[in-house]
């Protein structure tokens, strides 16, 4: 039996089942398409030519190493970064499934994904954690709690519903955060950098990330990637949220000194950056370690820097500096280093990866964020 999709001909009786639970396209792997089967069941009808999978066709998301067509499941999707991630996703043509505390339409609950497993998904993101810059929440034993718990419960619910599936994804990613580097005026760190915990936020990155690791047979054939983000800019949620406001007011100035080092991204290149390395793996098989990426703009630039530029963009002045004992007092000691301290990061495997940034210097990102 033939049939035709895109112009293409296909002869469905040559899908097979191919390596890692997917299906094996027609034309020797080089068509843009191939026929995945429903609910991973290999057949469920006869025709009159033989046997007629019963499934839908798909992109062969394995061509060339290219992302197409995929179904992307994602934990903590209706975020700030969630939001803009399943907008870019849905642009470029693929499905998303959120994991959700609440039922709906195109999304799962976390109990059923344990109760259920996971769904049929070619990519996996997890974004699911407590707002750590929470103002309606005062800085206690069971903030921190739930910090941790937000994160690590559902990066481990992933990731075993992930060891479990008899079709696992290609791509499994988590974006975690620039915490685990220690702060500094002079050091810098790549993605190569070691580093061992020293504070509350980067135990919390090490456990985080750690609940991420897959099973070294899953490994073998699911890509792991660890993304690590700084301060993620956006005209709809995170930081910008609650800056520009005061900003607005002629009421911004520099937060602590100033010279601590400011890592910040604008929230459609973290997107951006989520979908490359949503990306299939090449032909060589997947690392058993994750990949990590340093989801960050390419420049070093410092708070005070960021604060004029963004004082200058709105045509607002910025003289009036918050001391670093009022953000200590305000947010919590543990909390307020986010801000009053900083790293210099330097995204040196993203951009060896070839990604390219939409908005690689401040002036670029503000002014979007603003107009």
């Amino acid at each position: 039996m033939s049939i035709t999709v895109a112009n293409v001909p296909f002869d469905n009786r040559a899908a097979g089942e191919g390596e890692e639970g997917h299906s094996t396209p027609v034309g020797g792997g080089n068509s843009p398409f191939c026929f995945l089967p429903t609910a991973n069941k290999p057949y469920t009808e006869e025709g009159e030519e033989g046997l007629v999978y019963s499934g839908v066709w798909r992109f062969n998301s394995r061509l060339k190493g290219k992302l197409l067509g995929m179904r992307v499941l994602i934990g903590g999707g209706s975020g700030f970064v969630g939001r803009e991630l399943t907008r870019l996703l849905r642009d470029k043509g693929h499905e998303v499934t959120l994991i959700s505390r609440q039922p709906g339409p195109g999304k799962i609950t976390w109990g059923e994904l344990e109760s259920q497993g996971l769904p049929p998904c070619e990519g996996a993101v997890n974004l699911a954690g407590e707002n750590l810059m929470n103002p309606l929440r005062w800085w206690n034993e069971s903030y921190k709690k739930d910090l941790f718990s937000s994160r690590v419960d559902t990066t481990k619910a992933l990731s075993r519903a992930i060891a479990a599936s008899s079709s696992p994804p290609h791509s499994w990613v988590l974006v975690s955060g620039v915490a685990c580097y220690k702060p500094s005026l002079t050091a810098q760190y790549t993605e190569d950098s070691e580093w061992t915990p020293f504070d509350l936020l980067s135990r919390l990155v090490k456990d985080w990330e750690a609940a991420a690791l897959l099973p070294e047979n899953v490994a073998k054939t699911t890509k792991q990637v660890i993304i690590r983000p700084g301060v993620v800019l956006g005209r709809d949620g995170g930081a910008m949220k609650q800056m520009l406001l005061p900003f607005w007011l002629g009421l911004g100035g520099t937060l602590g000194s100033g010279r601590q080092p400011f890592p910040w991204i604008h929230v459609s290149d973290l997107a951006g950056i989520i979908v490359h390395a949503l990306e299939p793996p090449a032909d060589t098989p997947p690392s058993s370690s994750p990949q990590v990426f340093n989801g960050v703009a390419p420049p070093l630039n410092t708070n005070y820097e960021f604060t004029k530029e963004l004082g200058r963009v709105l045509g607002r002045p910025t003289i009036l500096p918050v001391p670093g004992f009022v953000m200590n007092a305000l947010l919590g000691l543990e909390r307020a280093v986010v801000l009053t301290q900083g790293q210099k990061v330097i995204p040196k495997r993203t951009l060896e990866s070839g990604f390219q940034y939409n908005y690689p210097d401040l002036t670029s990102a503000l002014k979007e964020i603003v107009s």
